[in-house]
């Protein structure tokens, strides 16, 4: 089984709001996933960045692969 940590695409039409989720590679963008780890707010300014640390580095380290933008965000969110 390919796990991902991706985004989950929620709010309204052109108010994007996202949920940083740990799902299987094979389900749809916004469908099933196995936990959600936090979250993200690109309408805020700044930027608004949730995420559970310690669950994304437990993840990690069990094979789970970050997409590319959640890696950014988990930089930033280290970072801070």
């Amino acid at each position: 089984m390919a796990v991902k940590i991706r985004l989950r695409r929620m709010g309204a039409k052109k108010a994007p709001f996202y949920r940083i989720v740990v799902a299987d590679s094979r389900y749809p963008r916004d469908g099933r996933f196995i936990e959600e780890i936090g979250t993200y707010d690109p309408t805020k300014s700044p930027a608004a960045i949730n995420i559970d640390t310690e669950k994304a580095k437990k993840w990690i380290a069990s094979g789970a692969q970050p997409t590319d933008t959640v890696k950014v965000l988990l930089k930033k969110c280290e970072a801070e």
